[in-house]
């Protein structure tokens, strides 16, 4: 059974830095494209960060420079590093696992990441 798990989440000050975790089980980091997404409150999800079987990134405009996604194929997890935080990047983080080929779509259950000024 496939399980995405996060952690990592919290309350921090603007400015400060967070590090999210993703453990994912049954997961092949070789064919699955892995990422980030999240719902600020009364917003629609947005993805945030992906990383593909080939390891290649992609970010979105608002955290770049700021943002890195990572996964460690030996330890199954998927992390992402959060510098320079800003009150708007307030929102429930979500991993996400996407076989486009297989139409394989899984996500885990989410992970609060708030955000002071």
């Amino acid at each position: 059974q496939v399980q995405l798990v996060e952690s990592g989440g919290g309350l921090v000050q603007a400015g400060g830095s967070l590090s999210l975790s993703c453990a994912a089980s049954r997961i092949s980091f070789d064919v699955f494209v892995m990422a980030w997404y999240r719902q600020p409150p009364g917003k629609q999800r947005e993805l945030v960060a992906s990383i593909g079987g080939d390891d290649r990134t992609k970010y979105a405009d608002s955290v770049k420079g700021r943002f890195t996604i990572s996964k460690d194929r030996i330890r199954q997890m998927v992390y992402l590093q959060m510098n320079s935080l800003k009150p708007e990047d307030t929102a429930v983080y979500y991993c996400n696992a996407k076989r486009y080929s297989a139409a394989l779509d899984f996500w885990g259950l989410g992970t609060q990441v708030t955000v002071s000024s």
